[in-house]
């Protein structure tokens, strides 16, 4: 590796950060941006109409010719999910493990994006040079196999970033923990810890992923009718436990919501997913069989209204619907923000005859988590021994919770760094301080405009949403700049017009008499005139109504 002696290094999250999702973070040596994750987030409340957000790259498209790749940890959404928006501002090399790139293939396929994307594949035995800074890779658990923490070796010290992290000491996939190698790697010397914060106000350890199976096997022995378990497409860990105990208890086994038959495929395209060649069954043949030989897995397990859950539940799914006595298992745990679809989707569930089996009712564990708890966490601090650190991938008091268990294994308050989206935390002769702050954001997607619909549009989406919305159409002499006709009120989403004649009478009068004022002031500029209109309009409403809808005159000349 060169070694610039005058260059200094640099660490700092454009997503991840005080949120959970759209991770993405960079460390800087010099001339040498190396990029970790790509994700996307999914959308809040107030976010109307949008379909997913991504990080704001424009600090890495300004510095594009610095770039030297994009490093994945593992393939869940908000880890890769913003590769196919990305890629196209900032076409670099990307590096994952074997189904972390089987997964991000399929998006890039989908956004003809595949042939022209550099795609490197690594496994824990991988060393990549990228100009001043080599990569290694060491295994972590997760819900989703092949996942890998990250050491990067530079000049000025070795930065770690754990990867989304658990230890499992029963792995479904018997695929242990690079423990051996972590204590490698700190007993070397760790100048940075970038360590998954989601579970740190969680006490003890996180349990293991075959306690689930173990719950699992038995309500597929006990459930008299067919059983429909939720989970994520990409938890293939939980899919191979489904799969199992529909072999184990007789059952064959249906596929349904595209997303989970994309992730089923490419796993056991790539061999990350057993399963028998007669278990599988096409969704067509679900009512054809006895109930107590059917299983389903599905997605829909956080709620969403299109999910082939949901759709079930409501009796809107073309192959299949939920019938009395059929046992629904929800195996994951609601994303923050989603509880309410999720109850609202449980009460559906239980409104057409099915038992429910799901987190807040069930005992035997339907769902561990696949990110460390207190345990976990602090593990990972004494195998590693970092310097400094920075607690990554969480809300605020995650991150504050993290630095408090680090602080209590060891590490100095004073080299603890609780950072937002932006700060960058710089590193130079070993020692560490905040430096300039990098700007960041958030890309809004929807449809197909990625990043056309800012914070003006989403504040005229929710004013429409709450009062609706009035259109003042006026057509005026092009000679003299008398009307000659209307104005005509078109009401949306405000009043019902046959039930509020009265007033809209009133309010067409009112846009009469502003506009003759302002002929008579020989006021004859449209941006005038429809200010006028509007200002006027919106008093008289307001006064009358307390409602505020949004005013949009339109005003012709003939």
């Amino acid at each position: 590796m060169k070694n610039n002696s005058r260059s200094k290094l640099s660490v700092f999250a454009l997503g991840g950060l005080d949120e959970i999702g759209k991770n993405m973070y960079v460390v800087r040596y010099g001339d040498d941006i190396i990029v970790i994750d790509s994700g996307l987030m999914f959308p809040e409340e107030e976010m109307l109409g949008i379909d997913v957000v991504i990080p704001d790259i424009t600090y890495l498209v300004e510095n594009r010719d610095k770039v030297r790749g994009i490093l994945l940890t593992h393939g869940h959404e908000d880890h890769i999910g913003g590769l196919p928006y990305i890629l196209r501002e900032l076409n670099v090399p990307i590096y994952g493990t074997k189904l972390t790139l089987g997964l991000v293939e399929h998006k890039l396929r989908e956004a003809h994006l595949l042939n022209q994307t550099k795609r490197i594949i690594v496994n824990n035995r991988s060393e990549v040079t990228l100009g001043s800074i080599r990569a290694s890779f060491f295994k972590v658990n997760h819900s989703i196999p092949d996942s890998v923490g990250i050491a990067l070796e530079t000049p000025e010290g070795t930065v770690v970033h754990t990867g989304d992290f658990k230890f499992d000491m029963t792995p479904v996939n018997s695929n242990m923990a690079d423990m051996h190698k972590m204590a490698e790697i700190g007993k070397k010397g760790v100048l940075c810890l970038l360590s998954d914060s989601t579970n740190a106000e969680r006490p003890g350890f996180t349990g293991s992923e075959r306690n689930v199976g173990e719950a699992l096997a038995e309500i597929f022995r006990t459930s008299k009718q067919r059983v429909i378990v939720a989970t994520f497409a990409s938890n293939v860990s939980r899919i191979q436990q489904v799969v199992d105990a529909a072999q184990d208890h007789n059952r064959k086994l249906a596929v349904i919501g595209r997303s989970m038959v994309n992730a089923v495929n490419i796993s056991m395209e790539l061999g990350y997913l057993r399963v028998p060649p007669d278990l599988l069954i096409d969704p067509d043949e679900i009512n054809r069989l006895p109930a107590h030989k059917v299983a389903v897995i599905s997605t829909g397990s956080q709620g969403e209204p299109m999910s082939a859950l949901t759709r079930m539940a409501h009796g809107a799914h073309r192959k299949i619907e939920i019938l009395p006595g059929d046992t629904v298992v929800l195996a994951a745990t609601p994303i923050p923000g989603n509880e309410k679809t999720v109850a609202k989707t449980v009460d559906q569930l239980y409104r057409v005859g099915a038992n429910v089996i799901y987190s807040a009712n069930s005992s035997n564990g339907v769902h561990v988590s696949g990110h460390g708890s207190q345990e976990d966490l602090k593990l990972m601090l004494n195998l590693m021994q970092p310097k400094y650190f920075l607690p990554i991938h969480g809300e605020h008091r995650m991150l504050r919770a993290h630095g408090q268990l680090a602080e209590s294994v060891g590490v100095r308050p004073e080299n603890i760094f609780i950072c937002d989206n932006g700060d960058a935390v710089e590193f130079f002769g070993g020692k560490a301080r905040f430096g300039s702050k990098i700007a960041t954001g958030k890309v809004l997607i929807d449809g197909l405009g990625i990043g056309d619909v800012g914070n003006i549009v989403l504040r005229d989406r929710k004013l429409l949403s709450q009062d609706g919305i009035l259109v003042v159409v006026v057509t005026l002499s092009k000679n003299n700049g008398k009307i000659l006709s209307g104005p005509d009120i078109i009401s949306r989403g405000f009043v019902y017009v046959r039930e509020s004649e009265k007033l809209l009478e009133e309010a067409n009068r009112i846009v009469t008499q502003t506009m003759e004022k302002c002929a008579n002031e020989r006021v004859s500029e449209w941006a005038s005139l429809k200010t006028s209109i509007r200002d006027a309009l919106s008093r008289f409403l307001y006064d009358r109504t307390r409602r505020r809808p949004m005013i949009l005159p339109i005003i012709m000349e003939v």
